[in-house]
């Protein structure tokens, strides 16, 4: 270890591990016992930059994998040769991984070849479905073996790596998505985007959107799409506001069924601060992601699910987020009571949001340094009702 400040290097490449590292990275640089170095293998380039600019985070290695048409294999292979290269030069005592990206998995695998010890940020959830997501169930569960500290969200979470008997400590300490919200969510945001400035959707039920899982490609997307469109057509005073995932796939769907839809705004992906802002001004929330089910719980709004399952189990249980699959019906059904039922509506929007505080950050910065014998173990997460 370094005889001066512990060397912790956090690794991301994505816009969900960006957004949910920057305040964790934030508070490692403030902690006077820790040098704080960041690697990105931007795995996904145009996303990742502008969430890396919001928060003023300068990556110290930059190994800029991407490339069009690139595979989980092309991914795997170009991270792991680079990241070698990464450890040789910078030697950390500690690399953290966030969640279940191959950027988190290879980024582990790399640590774990170069014998240094790994932290996994978002440790312990899972559908058990080894294809469902895909490739993220099996990338957080090739993780677990591999980390010698896990910063579980929930409790909930940290008995799954308990059933699993991984080795290591586990720190319950909320998930840092919450602490991004907190630093985020403000009453006078203005949206880059001009025209969600505009007024008159103030009068309007606001529906913010995302589909882009891969098991969701092919019919389950028609499904979905053709569900928005009989909404829309149905209540006069709906507007959806589906920000669109960089792949063909998505577009060409959204596009085909939604293109001329006045109603439903198809736009590029937002900036997270305008994602987090407009899920404050929504009615609702309709989406097959992960993180959504964490963050709009924590600003009152209900999240509807595309997906049959989820590694998100607690909010389910919490009643704030439902599972609704990809049957059109379902989805219409599921909607429309929210829009027409208050009480239903009042029961998802006020239920206990089970992921955080916004101190989950804080709680892995002193995990680490009780870790390696420099202060005492953070109290646990422990949600409330």
């Amino acid at each position: 270890m370094n005889q001066q400040k512990l060397n912790v290097m956090s690794i991301f490449g994505t816009r969900p591990e960006a957004t949910k590292m920057a305040p964790l990275v934030l508070a490692l640089e403030t902690c006077p016992q820790i040098a704080s170095t960041v690697a990105i293998t931007a795995q996904h380039r145009d996303l990742l930059d502008p969430v890396l600019s919001l928060f003023g985070i300068t990556p110290d290695f930059d190994l800029n994998i991407m490339q069009k048409k690139q595979t989980l294999t092309s991914i795997a292979t170009r991270a792991l040769e680079g990241l070698e290269r990464v450890f040789s030069e910078a030697r950390p005592d500690l690399v953290l991984v966030h969640g279940d990206t191959s950027t988190a998995f290879i980024g582990a695998l790399a640590a774990y070849y170069a014998k240094i010890p790994v932290g996994h940020v978002e440790a312990g959830l899972r559908t058990y479905d080894r294809y469902s997501p895909f490739p993220e169930e099996m990338n957080r569960r090739l993780i677990a073996p591999i980390a010698e500290l896990h910063f579980s969200p929930t409790p909930a979470a940290a008995a799954n790596l308990q059933t699993e008997h991984c080795d290591g400590k586990v720190y319950i300490t909320g998930n840092t998505a919450i602490d991004t919200v907190h630093m985020l969510a403000k009453d006078d945001h203005v949206f880059r985007v001009p025209f969600l400035n505009d007024p008159a959707l103030d009068g309007k039920k606001l529906v913010f959107m995302t589909a882009h899982r891969r098991e969701n490609y092919g019919e389950p997307l028609y499904n979905i799409a053709r569900a928005v469109r009989t909404l829309v057509e149905r209540f006069d005073d709906l507007v959806v506001v589906w920000p669109m995932h960089p792949s063909p796939t998505v577009r060409a769907v959204a596009t085909e069924i939604l293109g001329d839809c006045e109603r439903v705004i198809l736009c590029d992906p937002l900036l997270v601060d305008d994602s987090i802002n407009l899920i404050r001004k929504s009615y609702l929330v309709l989406t097959d992601s992960g993180g959504l089910q964490e963050e709009a719980p924590s600003l009152g709004k209900p999240v509807l699910v595309l997906r049959a399952e989820t590694e998100r189990p607690e909010a389910v249980d919490a009643g704030t987020v439902s599972l609704i699959g990809s049957d059109k019906q379902t989805i219409i059904d599921a909607v429309t009571e929210l829009l027409t039922n208050r009480s239903v509506y009042d029961r998802m929007s006020r239920a206990v949001n089970p992921y955080g505080d916004g101190l989950a950050s804080e709680r892995i910065v002193s995990a680490i340094l009780h870790h390696f014998g420099l202060g005492s173990a953070p109290a646990e997460f422990c949600p409330r009702g």
